[in-house]
């Protein structure tokens, strides 16, 4: 089976745009899942401690036009999380902590251990991939370490039989998303043009 997995919009709704027009054009069969953070929250970690009960509109950038792009089931990330937090609604909790597809598990990344250089420490997970986001890096890991290979754009990648962690990158800012082929076993990292490349 084709998954189209995206992660890491933070509200954006021109990159939410182009990379789902992109996954159209470029893989119209594949089931589009989220890996959390899809909204923007505007209350800084240090703050979200001590607020409560605000009004959802001054806690996160949430607009119709944007909200109208989420037609794809999701995880939750941090931004998610703070949200409900800050707001003490219980819209995002619905959202799962992860998602088991066909030999991978989804989870957003916010419960990794992550060092100052933004390396991941992956926790135990029982399927052979983990797909994340967080970082806004996109990346292959294999033994909590980033394999050094050069990313192509388009290119499949054909996954041995060993455990991977897989950063499916950022919607904003960059424009990223990942296309996986449970079938094959292979992921091709994608990303959306920007006006200025097209």
């Amino acid at each position: 089976m084709l998954y189209a997995l995206l992660g890491d919009l933070h509200s954006s709704i021109e990159d939410t745009k182009a990379v789902l027009d992109h996954i159209q054009q470029s893989a119209k069969d594949a089931k589009v899942l989220g890996l959390g953070d899809l909204y923007e929250c505007t209350v800084s970690k240090k703050k979200a401690q001590t607020m409560s009960g605000i009004p959802l509109q001054k806690a996160a950038i949430v607009e119709n036009d944007f909200e109208n792009l989420l037609t794809f089931p999701s995880i939750r990330g941090n931004q998610e999380e703070r949200i409900t937090r800050v707001t003490g609604i219980e819209r995002f909790t619905e959202l799962p902590e992860t998602m088991e597809i066909d030999g991978a598990t989804l989870m957003h990344g916010h419960q990794f251990k992550w060092s100052v250089t933004w390396q991941p420490t992956f926790p135990p997970f029982k399927k052979s991939i983990l797909f994340f986001g967080h970082s806004h890096e996109s990346g292959l890991y294999h033994r909590n370490k980033k394999l050094p290979i050069r990313i192509r754009y388009g290119q499949p990648i054909a996954l041995q039989e060993k455990q991977y962690g897989i950063n499916v990158g950022s919607v904003v800012d960059h424009r990223e998303w990942c296309l996986y082929d449970s079938n094959k076993r292979t992921v091709t990292f994608m990303c959306a043009p920007s006006v200025e490349n097209v």
